[in-house]
């Protein structure tokens, strides 16, 4: 069990004064040298300033008004010299919301990253379930995407034995849903590609359904087909697990119980707790570069060990010069 303690550092904490008293002549002429705080490095809001490459369609679905079919794609980001004739490894994200909120560009700033180390990264739409409504369509879209990439990888420019999942809170969930939970697939999907991912890069994931848990009143006793906890079976890929001690959603014993399970099973699961972090720490936009520093630091070094990635990781000279731009 490792874990990390994030200090906060503000971006704006200059000490432009000697002098309080003449510090309304100071705060103008700060602003035309600096810009006001917030405004000048889009990075720190939310997708990062970041854009996709490409969108491509997966699949067609019904979504909340049952006849009209809902579009879902998949937003590439691609590693500078990428080509659809390589063969590169990838990492498919589902973003948080508990299956009702949320948007794709919760992971631009990380695939924009591990894009910069040569994976190709992917953001994944997927149907979100309407309040009280039982959210397997969730996982059935996120199974669907996996297949779209394995099936297609000779034409998308993929490594089909190197693509990896991961996804923050619920998309956590979905994330680790896909390697452990069969029970909802697509039936237009070919069952004989598999949906199980090579490696898990989980935040904050939702594991546990159960009454204890997350999203039990929404599910009843059907939780036990929805809940990873509940279906490790020995067969999981390499896992890592990000969370704060704080966290109000997910107790870091769910999170000891699933390392604790995987690793009786024979599985590779390493779990980093990090002190005094609450929910959706990892966020760039939401507690600045420390957190995102560690996490994708670690995240680096996880899928190097698994051959994703050569290397060290460059974590903090990206953030460096993506500021500067």
């Amino acid at each position: 069990m490792e874990s990390g303690a994030c200090r906060t550092v503000s971006r704006h904490s200059f000490s432009f004064f000697h002098h309080p008293v003449k510090s309304y002549l100071v705060i103008p002429l700060a602003i035309l040298c600096f810009g006001l705080p917030g405004t000048a490095k889009t990075i720190f809001q939310k997708g990062g300033g970041f854009s996709p490459d490409e969108r491509v369609l997966y699949k067609k679905a019904f979504g909340k008004k049952e006849k009209i079919a809902e579009e879902l794609h998949l937003e590439f980001f691609y590693p500078d010299g990428f080509a659809k004739t390589d063969s590169r490894p990838a990492i498919v994200f589902f973003f948080g919301g508990g299956w009702t909120g949320g948007a794709t560009n919760q992971f631009y700033a990380q695939s924009k990253y591990l894009a910069s180390r040569g994976m190709v990264a992917v953001c994944a739409q997927y149907r979100r379930a309407l309040k009280n409504a039982k959210p397997v369509w969730c996982i059935e879209d996120a199974r669907s995407s996996m297949r779209f990439l394995r099936q297609g990888a000779a034409k998308l420019g993929l490594d089909p034995k190197r693509i990896a999942a991961g996804g923050g809170s619920a998309g956590g969930h979905l994330a680790a849903a896909v390697a452990t939970i069969s029970a909802f697939d697509c039936k237009k999907d070919d069952h004989s590609v598999s949906a199980v991912p090579n490696a898990l890069i989980l935040f904050n994931p939702v594991f546990d359904n159960s009454p204890m848990g997350y999203g039990h009143d929404r599910l009843g006793e059907d939780y036990k087909k929805f809940s990873p906890i509940d279906n490790l079976d020995g067969k999981q890929p390499p896992t890592i697990v990000f969370l704060g001690d704080r966290d109000k959603h997910l107790p870091v014993a769910s999170a000891k119980r699933y390392e604790k399970t995987m690793k009786a099973n024979g599985d590779i699961c390493k779990t980093c707790i990090y002190e005094g972090k609450g929910h959706g720490f990892f966020n760039l936009h939401k507690n600045g570069r420390d957190s995102f520093v560690a996490t994708m630091t670690e995240t680096d070094q996880f899928l190097a060990g698994l051959g994703f990635l050569q290397g060290k990781p460059q974590v903090e000279s990206w953030l460096q010069a993506e500021e500067k731009k």
